[in-house]
């Protein structure tokens, strides 16, 4: 059983860093009952109850440690223990800033959450992981108020926030615990904008040449596109950039059979991406995936969908591939052999791709060590491991 009371809010708020923020708001008249929607979302989102074997929370598979991201392998072990998913756990920070799942006029489907963009928004995609049973297992809406029931805090919380007549309806109840913990996510613990790179549009640090170098790289159209995909704003100096168009691409990432031989799914499996959203039967949209951010992400791998790279350089020489002729540059350093093919071949973008010259080893270099200045200032330890 995880803590109650008073000693697992008072953790909970420690763990986060929300100081007098969250614990005021938390402790108000009683010190053991969230007193606000983002304090009753903290609580939830770190509560290991709330899952079948009572030892898996949000938290587990978007540690809030290591960039809300899941850094014990290629994809999350479930609550069981032996469950594992066949998806790389995408980073919780900055996810607020995704717009709601749509499809634009010009037919591009844009936003959401999960990578295939399942989830419409973040209430919506926090009520997913408690009743999948490869991750938190419960077996419905009902299971998992009734765990909610029978904790004193929420007990009290709950219609304290939501009104006497919460818990007359489970789904209501459900709804409810979903809203308080987007309204979590939506604070600025996951998303505080004070990496080196913000520091440096705010004049208060300054880039080494070689990270400048990969800032010049990453917002030119001419060397490398990257901010094709990976820039929200028509600006290069936007300090809320969230370095992703929040658009679905197929890039051409390989499978990968390291995660398959451990969670058994056969290597004959494809992932649909974008196509296995119950919203969309286009076929043209099989394989593609939605950009992910590049916040933290030099702290937050492996990478790609599937986990398929565990190293931040092999993504910028994947890229790199479609670049250049010289055969050697199409080496994969992690296994020693050519890039292996796409999943899915017919719908990969090689027009975008295929945009820039090919890098050598020093605009690779610059081009990480940029991105390593998109770390949060609390994350920036990591960066020596």
């Amino acid at each position: 059983m995880g803590l109650t009371g008073t000693g697992r809010l008072t953790g909970v708020v420690l763990a986060f860093g929300l100081g007098a923020l969250a614990y005021g708001a938390a402790s108000g008249g009683s010190e053991s009952v969230p007193q606000d929607k983002v304090a009753l979302g903290a609580l939830l989102f770190h509560d290991v109850n709330l899952s079948l074997n009572r030892t898996q929370s949000c938290a587990s598979c978007h540690d809030p440690s290591r960039g809300f991201a899941d850094p014990r392998g290629m994809a999350s072990p479930g609550d069981d223990g032996v469950s594992l998913g066949d998806r790389n756990a995408p980073t919780a920070a900055y996810a607020r800033f995704s717009p709601r799942f749509h499809q634009r006029e010009d037919g591009e489907w844009i936003g959401g959450q999960f990578l295939d963009g399942r989830a419409a928004g973040l209430a919506e995609q926090a009520a997913g992981p408690f009743l999948n049973p490869i991750e938190m297992g419960m077996a419905d809406e009902s299971a998992v108020v009734a765990r909610l029931r029978d904790d004193p805090a929420y007990a009290a919380a709950f219609p304290a926030l939501y009104g006497a007549a919460v818990w007359e309806d489970d789904a209501r109840a459900y709804l409810a615990m979903t809203d308080a913990i987007a309204a979590f996510e939506e604070t600025d613990v996951f998303a505080p904008f004070d990496s080196k790179y913000d520091r440096y549009l705010r004049g208060e640090a300054e880039l080494t040449k070689q990270e400048d170098l990969g800032r010049l790289l990453f917002f030119s159209q001419q060397f490398t596109n990257c901010n094709a995909c990976h820039q929200v704003s028509q600006s290069a100096v936007d300090p809320r950039e969230t370095f992703t168009d929040y658009r679905y691409h197929n890039i051409g990432v390989p499978p990968n059979p390291a995660l398959r031989a451990q969670n058994g799914v056969s290597p004959e499996v494809i992932d649909a991406g974008l196509l296995a959203n119950p919203q969309v039967d286009d076929p043209a949209q099989r394989g593609k995936f939605r950009t992910p951010t590049l916040r933290n992400v030099a702290v937050t791998g492996p990478y790609m969908h599937n986990g398929v790279f565990a190293d931040l350089r092999t993504v910028v020489l994947f890229y790199n591939q479609y670049n250049t002729r010289n055969e050697k540059r199409k080496i994969n350093p992690e296994t020693g052999e050519t890039f292996a093919a796409p999943e899915v071949r017919e719908t990969v973008e090689m027009d975008t791709l295929m945009e820039g010259p090919a890098l050598d080893d020093q605009r690779v270099d610059a081009l990480v060590a940029f991105l390593r200045t998109l770390t949060d200032r609390r994350y920036e330890g990591l960066l020596e491991e």
